[in-house]
């Protein structure tokens, strides 16, 4: 196994309204062009993508890059994508960034409040 390998794992969960892609370990340059690439293809094949942060543990400016351009790609389809779960230091650069809001689920309204 590579040191690639041994830092970042993706694996696609195809689910009945979307698709989630579960990331483990660390983005960088590195892996960028790899994680780009399914996440493109993830978009083209569901009107939603989830990318689960759940086990991500290191994210630099080219992974943020990635998401950002896989967010641009998903809304020229009318498709979405979002990242949940993110946590640590990953969700402070997300929200230093400011890319954190562009990629949260928006919040669906209480049905029973008015």
């Amino acid at each position: 196994m590579s040191d690639t390998e041994e830092r970042f794992a993706m694996r696609r969960q195809v689910e009945d309204d979307r698709i989630v892609v579960h990331v483990r370990g660390e983005i960088d340059m590195m892996v960028a062009d790899d994680l780009h690439a399914e996440l493109l293809d993830a978009v083209k094949q569901s009107p939603r993508t989830d990318v689960d942060f759940t086990e991500l543990t290191f994210l630099d400016s080219t992974g943020i890059r990635t998401f950002i351009d896989a967010r641009s790609a998903a809304q020229a389809l009318g498709h979405h994508l979002y990242v949940v779960n993110a946590t640590g230091m990953v969700l402070r650069v997300l929200e230093v960034t400011g890319v954190m809001s562009l990629l949260t689920v928006p919040e669906q309204p209480d049905p029973g409040s008015r």
